[in-house]
C-alpha cells in the first residue's frame, strides 16, 4: 500500500470544512478565510510529506533529509574525499561502511567497490625472472610482487608536473574522491595500490622502471 500523498489543496479543503457555515464565513477563494487555510494548508503539507519520507530516510540507501546523521555516525564526510560527491555517492559510501565485514582478498575490493557505485578490476603483477621474461615484458623489480592495478572509470591520474608539483609530491597520485580513498585505507599493509583512470590501459610511468615509485 503506498503512503498517502496528501495536497495544499487536500489540506485546504479539509481547514474550510471544519469552520461553521454561514454568510459570515465566505469560501470564496479571494476571502479571507480562504487565504488563511492555503497558507495553513501549506504548512501541514510539507510536515505531512517529511512525516511520509521519515520511513525512507530510516534506511542508509533512501535516506535523504537525514543523510548528514548517518554520515555523523560513520565519521563522514571523510576529508580524504571531499565534500563535493553527490547525494548517490554519499549514500553508497554510507551503505558501503555499514555493511563492510572485511576481507584482503581481490574479490572483497571489487565487492566493497561495487557497494560505492564502481565497477572495478584488479590486476596483480610479479617480478621479473630470468627465463620466464619474454620479450616486450616489463622489467619489474621486486615490489611489483605487491602491487595491484585497480581499473576504474572515473579515477584520474595525476603527474607531477615541473612549476606546479613541489618537493617531496609523489611522481604520480590518483584523484577518484571516494573509491581511492576507501580502498587506501582498506588496503592489506604489504599492498601498494595504483590506479589506472582509463579501460585498461596499464600506467607507462611505472611499467618500465625497475622498482615501484609511490
Amino acid at each position: 500500500m503506498a503512503a498517502p500523498n496528501f495536497t495544499v489543496a487536500d489540506f485546504r479543503r479539509a481547514l474550510l470544512a471544519l469552520f461553521p457555515t454561514g454568510p459570515i464565513w465566505s469560501r470564496e477563494p479571494g476571502g479571507l478565510l480562504y487565504q488563511l487555510c492555503n497558507a495553513w494548508a501549506g504548512t501541514y503539507q510539507r510536515c505531512a510529506a517529511s512525516a511520509t519520507q521519515l520511513l525512507a530516510d530510516a534506511f542508509p540507501a533512501t535516506t535523504a533529509a537525514l543523510l548528514p546523521e548517518w554520515q555523523a555516525s560513520l565519521g563522514l564526510p571523510d576529508p580524504c574525499a571531499g565534500n563535493t560527491q553527490s547525494t548517490e555517492l554519499a549514500r553508497n559510501q554510507v551503505v558501503a561502511r555499514l555493511t563492510d565485514n572485511g576481507g584482503a582478498s581481490a574479490a572483497y575490493y571489487v565487492a566493497f567497490a561495487k557497494t560505492l557505485g564502481y565497477d572495478i578490476t584488479i590486476k596483480t603483477h610479479a617480478p621479473a625472472r630470468a627465463g620466464q621474461l619474454r620479450a616486450g615484458q616489463p622489467v619489474n623489480g621486486r615490489d611489483w610482487a605487491f602491487v595491484w592495478t585497480v581499473s576504474a572509470d572515473g579515477v584520474q591520474s595525476v603527474p607531477f608536473r615541473a612549476g606546479q608539483s613541489a618537493a617531496g609530491d609523489p611522481l604520480q597520485s590518483w584523484e577518484g574522491g571516494v573509491l581511492v580513498c576507501e580502498l587506501q585505507s582498506r588496503a592489506p599493509a604489504h599492498t601498494i595500490l595504483q590506479f589506472d583512470s582509463s579501460v585498461g590501459a596499464v600506467l607507462g610511468a611505472f611499467t618500465l622502471g625497475s622498482d615501484v615509485v609511490v
